[in-house]
C-alpha cells in the first residue's frame, strides 16, 4: 500500500450525470467533478469515470496511488455479496468497471452500494445523522427510497432489498398497480407523485379545480398551494403524511432507529409537512418509539457521494 495521505473517491451514478467527489480521511469534501453518464459498459464510459478521478486528484496534486477507496453509489439493488445482477435504469458491467477502476488505482477498496443506502450513510458520516449509530434515511422524491444503518453498518440484504421501505404495503385494498408491480406500496401515496395523485383525487371528489401541475410528481405546487392556506392541498398534504407515518411506524416496529433522515426533493417543502408528520407518527407508533427524531437532510445533492466514500473508507480500514 502506498505511503502518504490517503484519499476516497465517492461516485454518484445519476441517470444524466456521474458526479464525483474527493474526500480526505476526515470526510473533507476537496473536490468534486461531473461527467454526462455514458455507458458503463463499455471502455468509453470506463475511461470517463477513470478521467473524472484523475482530474480530481490532479487538482491535489496527488498520485493515482493514494486513492485509498473508491465507493460507487448506483440505482439498483446492490446484495450483500456486492454482485449486481439487476440494473434497469442504466447500462453497468458492474466487475469490468471495477477492473478498469483498480487498474488506475491499485491501492483503493472498491466498492458498489445502493444509492439511497449511500445518501444514508452521508448523513450519518457527514449530515444530520452525525453522532447516530442507527438511522433510517428516507428520500422522499419520484418515488420513495430508503436506506437503512444499524450500529453504523448500512443494511444491504441479502438480495439488495433493504431499506425498500417504498414499497411496504400500506393499502391492501388497493387496485392501482405500483411501478414494482405491487399494490398499495408506501410510495403510492407518499413520495411526490402520491402526493399529486392524493391532490387531483381531493379535488375531483371535492369538485374543485387543481392549481396548474407541471407533470405528475409536480409536489412543489401542491405543497406551495398549502402554505397559502389552499385547503384541498392541506388536506392532500395531511393524506400523505398519514400514509408515511404508517410506514415509519412500520419500520420503527422493525428496526427503532435513533432518527429519521428526509431527504428528497420533496423535503425542500419539509416546512409545510415536518410537523405534521412528527404528530401523526408519535400518535401511531409505539410508546416507546414515540420520541424518534425526525430531521430534514443536511447534504442535499451530495449525499451520494459523501456515502459513497464513506463505505469506501470503512472497506479500506477493514483490509488494513
Amino acid at each position: 500500500m502506498a505511503e502518504g495521505k490517503q484519499y476516497y473517491i465517492g461516485i454518484d451514478v445519476g441517470g444524466t450525470s456521474v458526479k464525483l467527489g474527493l474526500f480526505d480521511e476526515a470526510g473533507d469534501l476537496l473536490g468534486k467533478a461531473s461527467v454526462p453518464t455514458p455507458s458503463l459498459a463499455c471502455e468509453e464510459g470506463y475511461a470517463a469515470v477513470v478521467g473524472g478521478i484523475e482530474q480530481l486528484m490532479g487538482a491535489v496534486r496527488q498520485p493515482m496511488l493514494f486513492v485509498r477507496g473508491i465507493g460507487l453509489a448506483v440505482p439498483c439493488p446492490v446484495p450483500a455479496s456486492g454482485a449486481i445482477t439487476l440494473a434497469a435504469n442504466i447500462e453497468i458491467d458492474a466487475p469490468a468497471l471495477k477492473e478498469a477502476l483498480m487498474g488506475r488505482c491499485p491501492n483503493a477498496a472498491i466498492r458498489y452500494v445502493n444509492d439511497a443506502n449511500a445518501a444514508a450513510m452521508g448523513e450519518v458520516w457527514r449530515g444530520s445523522a452525525q453522532g447516530h449509530r442507527s438511522m433510517v434515511m428516507v428520500t422522499i422524491g419520484t418515488g420513495l427510497g430508503g436506506g437503512v444503518v444499524v450500529n453504523g453498518d448500512v443494511i444491504d440484504g441479502a438480495f439488495g432489498a433493504g431499506g425498500e421501505i417504498g414499497h411496504l404495503c400500506v393499502n391492501p385494498d388497493e387496485e392501482r398497480i405500483c411501478g414494482c408491480g405491487l399494490r398499495g406500496c408506501l410510495e403510492q401515496y407518499a413520495s411526490a407523485s402520491g402526493v399529486v395523485s392524493n391532490y387531483k383525487r381531493l379535488c375531483e371528489e371535492r369538485g374543485v379545480d387543481p392549481v396548474e401541475l407541471v407533470g405528475p410528481s409536480d409536489s412543489r405546487s401542491v405543497f406551495s398551494a398549502a402554505r397559502e392556506g389552499d385547503e384541498t392541498a392541506l388536506a392532500a398534504v395531511d393524506v400523505t403524511m398519514d400514509y408515511l407515518a404508517r410506514g415509519l411506524q412500520i419500520v420503527s416496529a422493525v428496526v427503532d432507529p435513533e432518527v429519521y433522515v428526509l431527504g428528497g426533493g420533496a423535503s425542500a417543502s419539509s416546512d409545510v409537512f415536518l410537523e405534521t408528520l412528527r404528530e401523526k407518527y408519535a400518535e401511531r407508533a409505539l410508546k416507546v418509539s414515540r420520541n424518534t427524531i425526525i430531521e430534514v437532510a443536511e447534504l442535499g445533492n451530495d449525499a451520494g457521494i459523501f456515502g459513497a466514500a464513506y463505505v469506501a473508507l470503512r472497506a479500506a480500514a477493514r483490509e488494513v
